[in-house]
């Protein structure tokens, strides 16, 4: 990693929160802000300076630019839920107008080139929340402190769980499958800007569980003022996806589930078409379903470039005039007749065919939109991926009778007639779990995960824009982004590698 876009990326947020970068900004040297030993002695004084640094932790999450590109694709989390989407093929770009996602993403000519600016993007994004989660734990007494002030606690649990999901991330979207002995990225837990040698996968899980395991710990009681914020429930979430991304321990990963969903105090969406319900309760950060997300509103800064203007239809951007996303046709075709979800989808052969026009919408619905100004807010979490995980940990663990119960949960819920589940069992009751995550979580950036943990194989439907009918495995390293040309260039221990 770059030295200079490091340190100027850490200081620059702890102290001013986001701002805007652009090549010559990332080359200058930070001389015009705080030191982070400035930032240290005052932060011993005065915690809210750090709880500062946290909140823009989460403020870059919905950020323009966050990924160092000026790119219309570079949005914060939201970006990449989208590109894990595609590269799993769940997502379909079925017309192309401007070209975002094309060739980089759908044809998965970014991922097989490390000159290609999707994979700065992807790694800068993240190794930027790595260090700013670095720089507050650092200002909070470091990853082994055992605060007793209660707000300190929770400030650093926060912060643990924020690094800890960063590097979720980027073993994710950096390796093609688990293999423990595997060196995949490298590893940076201070603040300070050397360079590092590529960590092995099961280096870089044990520091995400023991990140997670810490801030469980530490967010114990912590009731958050806001929902952008990570309580203890989410970081359960996060480690009961890390662990299972292991392909291991899945009566643990069905335990932490199973906590992350009652201790959350959410519910399950209902099968309605109101506010919180599933025909159109994506849009709005008081859904009692969600366990993490954002309210986005006018002072966010939030427009075009962004989730919403890139597939909601009803925003005033690229999806509403030829740049469709769509759900894969055979994945449409594989729901059953009975089931709510279908209703979702704009489900007339045309222009708008399998667009999420009754899922996930502004809530002004005005066709082809008005306004610049999103308002429409972001979910990162929610009750039902959690169900579905414990279902799917279940059945793995070989619990089927417990599985189909927790399964039943959901698919109750979604479909007239749930009594097929009964009669599942083995291989069987664990593809309907898989299916289910598909057809629940679709534009949720949660089903990447899914194929990789289950070993998938993808066979892309009719609307899709390239490699229609290819049968694409889950390792296959088209699906996996490329350590970028700067990296290699910039880290001696990286470059020269295979």
């Amino acid at each position: 990693m770059k030295k200079n876009v490091l340190k100027f990326i850490g200081l620059g947020m702890l102290v001013l929160g986001f701002q805007s970068c652009n090549e010559d900004v990332l080359e200058r040297q930070p001389s015009e802000f705080i030191t982070a030993d400035q930032i240290s002695d005052a932060a011993a004084l005065n915690p809210d300076l750090v709880a500062g640094s946290i909140d823009g932790i989460y403020t870059v999450m919905f950020t323009s630019g966050s990924g160092n590109t000026g790119g219309h694709d570079d949005f914060g989390q939201k970006a990449y839920d989208v590109f894990s989407d595609m590269l799993c093929s769940d997502m379909a770009l079925s017309n192309s107008v401007y070209g975002w996602y094309r060739s980089s993403i759908t044809e998965m000519q970014g991922t097989q080139d490390f000159t290609f600016g999707d994979n700065f993007q992807t790694w800068s994004y993240y190794y930027r929340q790595v260090l700013n989660a670095n720089l507050a734990i650092g200002n909070l007494g470091g990853e082994s402190a055992d605060p007793e002030d209660a707000g300190v606690r929770a400030l650093l649990g926060q912060s643990l769980a924020s690094r800890a999901h960063s590097y979720f991330m980027l073993a994710q979207l950096y390796a093609d499958d688990y293999i423990a002995d595997q060196p995949i990225i490298p590893i940076y837990t201070t603040e300070t800007t050397g360079t590092q040698a590529k960590s092995t996968q099961a280096e870089v899980y044990a520091l995400i569980e023991a990140d997670l395991n810490k801030a469980i710990t530490l967010l114990d009681g912590f009731n958050r003022s806001d929902k952008s914020q990570i309580d203890q429930s989410v970081a359960r979430g996060i480690l009961a996806y890390a662990i299972a991304a292991q392909r291991t321990r899945w009566s643990e990963v069905a335990t932490l589930a199973n906590q992350a969903r009652t201790g959350s105090g959410t519910v399950l969406m209902p099968p309605t078409a109101d506010t919180f319900g599933i025909l159109g309760g994506f849009n709005d950060y008081n859904n009692p379903s969600w366990m993490w997300g954002v309210d986005i509103n006018e002072n966010s800064g939030v427009g075009l470039i962004s989730w919403w203007g890139q597939v909601d239809f009803f925003s005033y951007s690229y999806a509403a005039v030829g740049d469709t996303k769509v759900m894969d046709e055979d994945l449409y075709n594989a729901m059953r007749a009975d089931d709510a979800r279908r209703g979702q989808f704009f489900s007339t052969p045309g222009s708008n065919y399998l667009q999420p026009l009754f899922k996930q919408y502004d809530s002004d619905r005005v066709p082809f939109g008005t306004s610049t100004q999103v308002k429409a807010d972001y979910v990162y979490m929610r009750h039902a991926e959690m169900i579905l995980l414990e279902a799917e940990a279940l059945a793995k663990s070989g619990q089927d009778a417990q599985a189909r119960n927790v399964l039943h949960l959901l698919v109750d819920n979604r479909v007239a007639d749930p009594s097929y589940i009964d009669a599942l069992s083995g291989t069987a009751l664990q593809d309907e779990i898989y299916m289910q995550i598909r057809w629940e979580l679709w534009g949720e950036g949660k089903s990447y995960f899914a194929m990789k943990r289950n070993q998938a194989t993808i066979t892309r439907g009719a609307n899709h824009l390239s490699f229609v009918g290819e049968s694409i495995p889950h390792n296959d390293n088209r699906l996996t982004f490329e350590i970028p040309q700067r990296e290699i260039q910039d880290n001696p221990f990286i470059n020269g590698q295979n």
